[in-house]
């Protein structure tokens, strides 16, 4: 056995020795595949869940960054005139109509995160929270963190957490590997993470009417809220001009304009790399009657032309949910698959629970670890942002757009470490370097090129 590994290691000398000067420097992206084994990766799926931020759903997790570090640092949040609240003021029932307060949490919770399960469970809705552009830069306050409160729309609530070894996706961290440092590619909500997933980039409005966009005053504080900045990038939510959008929506400058941008789509196409977008309820949004969850901004790729109804690009790459386990289970998932849960299943506060979305992915998991495909797998399941949700961990810097708090995220695989707690600072964007670095892809983007590809939390043997 020892011998076995000196001639591996010998083998691997006279492999690197070969490549050369160029290749020890960087090389191709071949050369650098063919030293570390990520050309034995075959298949990346990407599940996609939305609005939880680390600390509120892995905050406990052993060996992690979590809420035992924020309360050591003894963490007060502070109200929009930068003095401490006293405490916490009651949480928000945003999902009623009107808002209210919610009578299942007390009104004087004290003035640093608390345990959710003391009032509600996992399988329990809640309140939604505030997660826009504007407000999630606010609430991270320079990398402070303590304007969750002072920023949110439901009280209190941002400040709770749960314990996540209540979940099944916690049980697949323990045995391959959690990234405690994996942070959205952008401040603020689904719309921007999503786009940001597929191009690496900020979708241009730049004609956007005056009632769609922000207004900030001269010291750049935030006045009238917006789906575009003043200088017209689209930050927040707002649907694309191509079918699928609510059919509420009748007035077309309300819609973003079709974006012209490169995606990892493109990439992976002219590549000859097979790769889908799976959304669930696709095919009925399609057909012009969404399910009542269905979520129009959670669908990327529908907001370029090149993915315009009627173009084969569409019919190829984009497809329902609903076909996703017999892929799975017959073996033929393209090269990149990535997977957007319908909004019973997406975890989403206000109109879903952990518990529900945690099931539904932990079934997906089961088919795909004793799938055909699973032998070369690599599974990312992440969250497209943290939803309003506190975050103790200072992002670390970007630019003008990102990135933004903490989210939760789990590398599965037959080369994750196994029980491990990888600190590497991630972001979305390494999701897109993971498979641009596979494939051998010119990145889309700077945020991309610069972003770190989970290699640390890959091992080949």
């Amino acid at each position: 056995m020892r011998l076995g590994r000196i001639r591996r290691a010998a083998a691997a000398a006279l492999m690197l020795a070969s490549l050369g000067p160029a290749a020890l420097a960087g090389g191709t992206a071949r050369d650098r595949q063919d030293a570390d084994g990520l050309h034995r990766v075959g298949h990346i799926v990407v599940i996609y869940l939305e609005n939880r931020s680390f600390d509120s759903l892995f905050g406990l997790y052993p060996g992690a960054t979590g809420i035992a570090d924020a309360l050591a640092e003894a963490p007060k949040q502070v109200d929009r005139a930068g003095q401490p609240y006293a405490s916490l003021p009651q949480p928000i029932d945003t999902t009623a109509r009107p808002p209210r307060p919610d009578p299942r949490f007390p009104a004087d919770l004290p003035n640093r995160p608390f345990a959710m399960e003391r009032y509600v469970s996992l399988g329990a809705k809640t309140g939604d929270m505030v997660h826009r552009y504007y407000q999630n830069i606010a609430q991270i306050d320079g990398g402070r963190n303590d304007m969750f409160v002072a920023w949110s729309d439901a009280g209190g609530l941002p400040m709770g957490y749960y314990d996540g070894a209540q979940t099944a996706l916690w049980h697949w961290a323990r045995r391959y590997t959690l990234a405690d440092h994996f942070f959205m590619g952008a401040f603020g909500g689904s719309f921007l993470n999503h786009l940001m997933m597929v191009c690496a980039c900020v979708p241009r409005y730049p004609d956007a009417p005056a009632a769609l966009r922000a207004r900030l005053d001269s010291t750049g504080r935030l006045v009238k809220d917006g789906a575009v900045t003043p200088d017209g990038f689209a930050i927040n939510t707002i649907q694309p001009a191509f079918m699928p959008h609510s059919p509420r929506i009748t007035d077309p400058s309300r819609l973003l304009p079709p974006q012209d941008q490169p995606t990892i789509g493109e990439r992976l196409s002219a590549k000859g790399i097979s790769w889908a977008w799976y959304a669930d309820g696709f095919a009925e949004a399609e057909a012009g009657h969404a399910p009542p969850l269905f979520q129009y901004h959670h669908q990327p790729f529908v907001y370029f032309r090149a993915y315009a109804p009627g173009t084969r690009a569409r019919a190829g790459h984009l497809r329902d949910g609903g076909r996703l386990l017999a892929d799975i289970d017959a073996g033929t998932l393209p090269r990149v698959t990535f997977y957007k849960p319908g909004g019973e299943d997406d975890e989403h506060p206000g109109y879903a629970s952990i518990a529900e979305g945690d099931r539904h992915t932990a079934e997906l998991l089961r088919h795909l670890e004793h799938g055909p495909q699973w032998h070369d797998m690599v599974v990312v399941v992440t969250y497209d942002e943290n939803g309003g949700a506190y975050d103790h961990v200072a992002p670390p810097k970007g630019d003008r757009w990102g990135p933004g708090s903490r989210v939760p995220a789990v590398i599965i695989s037959p080369f994750a470490r196994r029980g491990y707690v990888d600190h590497t600072p991630y972001t979305t964007l390494s999701i897109l370097k993971l498979i641009e670095r596979r494939f051998g892809l010119a990145p889309l983007t700077k945020r991309d090129a610069e972003a770190d590809d989970l290699g640390k939390a890959l091992v080949f043997q």
